[in-house]
Formats: C-alpha cells, sequence, structure tokens
C-alpha cells in the first residue's frame, strides 16, 4: 500500500514530536566531582596501599574505572584555577588564594546548561582576611563563580576546619560550636543539596577540607593525642573515605545512581612531613614539588551501566581535562579555547583521542616565586630549564639523562616534548594582576 506524501510527512513529524518528547523525559546526567585535599596516590588500596583505609574509594575502581596517570598542579590553589577553568596557570593564574573575576568557571558553565549547582568543603579562591592587604578580596566569591548553593571553610574567614569550624553557608558565616565537625557539615549539605535536587540536573563540586594538616583527631579516632601526626593523618584519610563512601551511597538511596557520574581525584601531592609505604617503599609526601609525589594523583571514576566495570586507564590525564570531560557527559557545549581535553570517551570504555603530553607551569606565589615548567607522557619527563629523565624508572628523578643516542626511544621522546614545550606559555603573570 503506497502511503500519500502529505500522510507520510505527518507520520514523520509524529515520530520526531514524540523521540524530542521523549528525549525532553529522559533524565540528564547529573556530575559529583570530588577532590580530596593534599592526597597522592600512594594513599589508596586500590593504587596499592596496604596501609590505608579506603575501601568506598577502592568499591568506587572496582565497580567503576581506575587511572594511573593523573596529575595535577604541585599545590592546592594552582589545582583549583586549572580544574575549574581549564586553563594552564600560565593563561589565567595570579597569586595564590585568588581566582581572578573574570575567569569563567566549572560553575558558571554548569549553571547556564540549567543545572542546580552546589560546592561544598574549602575555597580559598577569595583571598580571605588573614592574607596581605593586597591579596584580600582580590579573588571571587562562590556565588560569582556559578554556584547557587555552597557551604565552604575559607572564603572571607579563616577560623577552624575541623573542630567547631568556621563556614560560610549559603553568603553567611556561621561558626559551628565544638561538638561539630566541619568535613562533615559540608558533606551533611551536599546530600541535603542532593535530595532536594534528585528531579533535577545538578552538578556538585565536593573539594574535600581533609585531610590536609593539622593532623588531628578525627570524631571516629580512637585516641585524641593531637601529636601522632601519622596516625592522625591515616585516621583522616580514613575519614575521607566515609564521606565519599556517603555521597556514593546517596545516590543510590535516591535511585539516581546510573545517571549520575561520580569523579573521585587528589588535588596535589601528600604533605612531605608524611611518608607511606607502597610495594615495599617508603615513599615521603611531596606537596609543592615537581616530582611524581607532588603532582601525582588519584582519579577513579563511576558511573553504573556507562563506565565498564573494574577497568583500568593508562592515558594520560591533566587537571585542566575536567571540565571538558563533564561538559561533555552532560551533553553541554564545550568553550573553544581550553587547555583541557575531554576523556568522556574513555570512561565509555572507547578509545577516545589521548592526550600525547600534558604541561605543567608552576608559579604559586607570582610575587617572589621563580615559575618552573615540565612536559611528560607516561614514562618521559622534560624541563623547562632542559633536564630530561626517564621518569617511570627514576621516579625520584635522581639521574637527569645527559647523553642520548640518535634514533632511541629517548631521542624520539625529547624531540616529541620539546615540540610540547615550545607550544605553551613559557611565562604566566609575573606580576600581580588582578581584575577590578
Amino acid at each position: 500500500m503506497r502511503i500519500a506524501p502529505s500522510m507520510a510527512c505527518l507520520i514523520v513529524a509524529t515520530i520526531s514530536a514524540s523521540m524530542a518528547a521523549a528525549a525532553e523525559q529522559t533524565p540528564r546526567t547529573n556530575v559529583i566531582l570530588i577532590m580530596a585535599d593534599d592526597i597522592g596516590y600512594e594513599c589508596f588500596g586500590c593504587y596499592g596501599s596496604r596501609q590505608y583505609s579506603t575501601p568506598n574509594i577502592d568499591a568506587m575502581a572496582a565497580q567503576g574505572m581506575r587511572f594511573t596517570h593523573c596529575y595535577s598542579q604541585p599545590l592546592c590553589t594552582p589545582s583549583r584555577v586549572k580544574l575549574m577553568t581549564g586553563l594552564s596557570n600560565a593563561r589565567n593564574y595570579s597569586a595564590f588564594s585568588v581566582l581572578n573575576k573574570s575567569q569563567k568557571t566549572i560553575g558558571d558553565y554548569f549553571g547556564h546548561a540549567g543545572f542546580r549547582t552546589a560546592v561544598a568543603g574549602k575555597w580559598q579562591l577569595y583571598g580571605a582576611e588573614h592574607y596581605k592587604p593586597r591579596f584580600r578580596g582580590q579573588g571571587t566569591l562562590p556565588g560569582d563563580a556559578g554556584f547557587e548553593n555552597f557551604c565552604l571553610w575559607q572564603v572571607d574567614r579563616l577560623g577552624e576546619r575541623y573542630k567547631a569550624p568556621l563556614l560560610q553557608i549559603d553568603g553567611k558565616n556561621r561558626q559551628f560550636d565544638k561538638s561539630h565537625y566541619g568535613p562533615e557539615v559540608a558533606c551533611d549539605y551536599l546530600i541535603d543539596f542532593m535530595k532536594r535536587s534528585k528531579d533535577e540536573p545538578f552538578f556538585v563540586y565536593y573539594p574535600m577540607i581533609l585531610v590536609h594538616n593539622p593532623f588531628v583527631p578525627t570524631p571516629d579516632s580512637q585516641s585524641s593525642n593531637k601529636k601522632k601526626k601519622q596516625r592522625n593523618f591515616e585516621d583522616m584519610v580514613a575519614y575521607m573515605d566515609k564521606l565519599v563512601g556517603r555521597i556514593v551511597t546517596t545516590t543510590e538511596e535516591l535511585d539516581i545512581a546510573e545517571r549520575t557520574l561520580i569523579l573521585f581525584v587528589g588535588d596535589n601531592g601528600t604533605n612531605k612531613k608524611i611518608t607511606s609505604q607502597l610495594n615495599g617503599r617508603a615513599i615521603q609526601g611531596g606537596k609543592g614539588l615537581m616530582t611524581d609525589a607532588g603532582t601525582r594523583v588519584a582519579l577513579v571514576a563511576l558511573q553504573p551501566g556507562t563506565v565498564p566495570v573494574g577497568s583500568v586507564c593508562e592515558d594520560l590525564v591533566d587537571f585542566s581535562d575536567m571540565l571538558p570531560t563533564t561538559l561533555q557527559a552532560v551533553g553541554a557545549p564545550v568553550p573553544d579555547g581550553l587547555d583541557g581535553r575531554s576523556f568522556w570517551p574513555q570512561l565509555q570504555g572507547q578509545t577516545g583521542t589521548p592526550r600525547e603530553w600534558i604541561y605543567c607551569y608552576y608559579c604559586s606565589r607570582p610575587e617572589r616565586t621563580t615559575p618552573s615548567r615540565f612536559v611528560r607522557d607516561q614514562r618521559w619527563k622534560l624541563y623547562g630549564d632542559g633536564r630530561f629523565y626517564d621518569v617511570a624508572n627514576d621516579v625520584l628523578e635522581k639521574s637527569p639523562i645527559q647523553q642520548i643516542e640518535v634514533g632511541s626511544a629517548a631521542a624520539a621522546a625529547k624531540k616529541k616534548l620539546a615540540a610540547a614545550l615550545q607550544s605553551m606559555p613559557s611565562e604566566g603573570q609575573s606580576l600581580l594582576q588582578f581584575d577590578r
């Protein structure tokens, strides 16, 4: 039976309308981006540690994907600026504790894409009262960075972060008494936000308060001795993992786990006062250093039904990649001009377009420190001053390669990395430049 053209057009229009209606009814993917404070990859069971208790993050890795080559900046504010903007520090880093007001952040992008947004934990991007006058208030407030809901330590004031914390909640500072534990308050806030927003698409950014020093007992510690720094740090790692578990469990209880992408990452290496055992080797924390101990961090992803179970990805991941990855995961436009590259295809078990190298520009306090920079891949590492390492076989960077055979793997790698280094800015904001 032939169908009249007019009837065919009507059928096509009806089918298209039905598909559009179904698409509108399909819930959008939520994103929860969790970032722990001051913890390297060596502190997690899923990376081989037997010293620390991280059952919830280990379960995320077992049920999702673990990355072996994720690299941060060596320090907290530089990492936060890079993660939130998708840009190298060479392009937009102004000062420690400051995110320039002109920068469009991950919160802005998700808000503009129609997502509810919340952030809880540690801010340190505004220039709080305890910094020198030239830094105070020069940065960005959470409400101006695209977050409609927030519960944060160190916005405009300092105060305590653990016991009896001072937190800014939705624009108002609140001093809690000693019965409250700062990390727990922040986690409770986010869980309440998730419950209220479960029927709407949401973006949660959770820059955790833990496990930064001071190394003090947690509510779960058996000892209240503040002097046992290593023992307290191990307890803090366990409590951090417990809070991550609460977030994961909440997505299950709200029946939104399959449409929620959860990423867990560390912001830089472990504190130098902490020594950890990994595979029979002692690893001293490298926070603030350009080595693996300062920049190599855990990255674990979970989204049941999307991220392949028990998978391991050896592709390079840079902190600037978090922004384009999360935007692509929810179908939001990815802006041009980012330094980041999306690894969303890899999270779905596809090949994607892996990075050939990453670039790190580090100048934590431009008013008084000299910039350092490197490019690297999984094995080789080239610094801006010419030092070249086979870092896979010299993780402590004790023996720079002096002579390279023509035609060797080292020669090819150095040529590739030298070209990459040349392609990126060699100088950032050497003088303080704040947006007014």
